[in-house]
């Protein structure tokens, strides 16, 4: 594992040792959760950087569609599909991040998976979809679960 990502990634833990997202007083709760996943998203990145992934894009769109992929990267050959679902004990939403992989989102993850390799022209590269679920807890560190190859494309 390449030095800087260990550094990197310990500068990140140490700056959200107590949480991702501290509430800011004016601002509304869609602001507030959209602070929280791009915080997530950063602390994902840095550590599957430290777990080895090399990425290649973040955030990947295509023009006119609402569908996006946090992160591409290859993890070994294989390159990675990652999506991030982050959450904190204060959220509306009740239960784990990952269970908000829902089969809508896997549809929609596939679906752009499918172009991303069709646009790179990478038709015999091996790939999965991964999910880290971030819960953030006002006070404490985050905890992240990794879920490789957490589903499977539809055919």
């Amino acid at each position: 594992m390449p030095l800087f990502s260990r550094v990197i990634f310990g500068v990140v833990q140490l700056a959200s040792r107590r949480g991702l997202a501290a509430a800011k007083a004016d601002e509304t709760s869609k602001e507030q959760a959209r602070r929280r996943g791009i915080n997530g998203e950063t602390y994902a990145y840095w550590y599957l950087r430290r777990h080895g992934y090399v990425f290649v894009a973040r955030n990947y769109r295509v023009p006119g569609d609402k569908a996006e992929i946090d992160m591409v990267g290859y993890d070994g050959p294989v390159l990675a599909f990652v999506e991030v679902k982050t959450r904190s004990g204060t959220d509306k939403h009740p239960g784990q991040p990952e269970e908000a992989v829902t089969p809508e989102k896997r549809f929609h993850v596939e679906r752009m998976a499918k172009r991303f390799l069709a646009e790179r022209r990478r038709p015999g590269v091996s790939w999965r979809f991964d999910v880290v679920a971030i819960e953030s807890r006002s006070g404490r560190p985050p905890d992240v679960r990794l879920y490789k190859n957490a589903f499977s494309a539809a055919h």
